[in-house]
Order: structure tokens, then C-alpha cells, then sequence
């Protein structure tokens, strides 16, 4: 990559329960091996930190999702290759991300609700259907699937290694990493 190295993003966004985080976590493995400087901010640690007072009215996420994209412009500008995992489900936050950060590809992580549902390793499906949490994204608050991301993954029907290979390849012919063509 030269003597500066390029940072970029990679913005996964979906359901939750989609496959983000494992996606990610595969993803970042991949890069990490190409010798780049990785750091992963995923939804629930890095919301801890940075919004703590932070519930999940629409208000409150589009805020907590700007500090994310603010963050991950830093850590871009800077070299590193940010994977960000969020839900993110408006699509004028992603925009705005997008507008911010420039270097940035967005990745829908494609999975029906039923399957999400089926999923759930927190539980909160089973929570907002007993009326224990409001504002449930594809419950009681709209998912906006992006128009046109650069990538679109479907982790019911691919396994997480390819979809982060499919990722790996955009990447490569997008020009944000070198090497030889990725095997789907």
C-alpha cells in the first residue's frame, strides 16, 4: 500500500441477529493477516462507552451513530481500517456516515426477520414481543435496508467465512487492499 497506509470503512448494517458481529469478527481476521491495522467497533461495547445515556428512541440512536461515524472518520484518516457492526437502521445516518467518512463501504447483512427471530442469542425478540423492550428494530421500529451498498451479504443462505470473503473481494476490486483475486 506504500508508504501511507490507506484507511477505510467497512460498515456492516442489518437485523440484529443478522450475523454482523461474526461477520466482522471473520472479516477483521482476514485484513489482520494482509498486515493492516484493524480495530472492530461493534453495537452493544462500543455504545457502553461512547452513549451510555443513550436509550433507543430514534433520537438517541442517529446521535449515538453519529459519534460512531465520527470516530471511525479519526481512526480512518489515521491508517486503520475500521469494521463497524451497528444496526444502524435509518438510512440517513448511514448517509451521513457515508458524507463524513468518505472512504467507506457499506455492507447489508440480508437476513428475514424470521430468521433473526429464530436466532436471537440476546433475546430480544422474545423480550419486545412480551413488551419488555420498545423501539425493537423489525418489531415496533422500521429497518431501512439500504439502496445501493456496495456489498450485499445473505447470512441465511452464506456461511459467515464466505461472506467475508465476498466482502475480502469488493474490497480487493474496490482498490482498498492489494493482493491476488479472492476465491468465493
Amino acid at each position: 500500500m506504500g508508504s501511507k497506509e490507506r484507511g477505510f470503512v467497512v460498515w456492516l448494517t442489518g437485523l440484529p441477529a443478522s450475523g454482523k458481529t461474526t461477520i466482522a469478527r471473520k472479516l477483521e481476521k482476514e485484513l489482520r493477516e494482509r498486515g493492516l491495522k484493524v480495530e472492530v467497533l461493534d453495537g452493544d461495547e462500543v455504545r457502553r462507552w461512547l452513549s451510555p445515556e443513550a436509550g433507543f428512541s430514534r433520537e438517541d440512536r442517529e446521535r449515538h451513530l453519529r459519534r460512531v461515524a465520527y470516530v471511525s472518520h479519526l481512526l480512518a484518516r489515521n491508517g486503520v481500517v475500521v469494521i463497524a457492526s451497528f444496526v444502524s437502521p435509518y438510512r440517513s445516518t448511514r448517509d451521513f456516515a457515508r458524507q463524513l467518512i468518505g472512504d467507506f463501504v457499506e455492507v447489508y447483512v440480508k437476513c428475514s426477520l424470521e430468521t433473526c427471530m429464530k436466532r436471537d442469542p440476546k433475546g430480544l425478540y422474545h423480550k419486545a414481543l412480551a413488551g419488555k423492550i420498545k423501539d425493537m428494530t423489525g418489531i415496533q421500529d422500521p429497518y431501512e435496508e439500504p439502496l445501493s451498498p456496495e456489498v450485499v451479504v445473505d447470512s441465511e443462505r452464506e456461511s459467515p467465512d464466505e461472506c467475508a470473503k465476498r466482502i475480502m473481494a469488493k474490497l480487493l476490486r474496490l482498490g482498498y487492499i492489494k493482493g491476488e483475486e479472492i476465491e468465493h
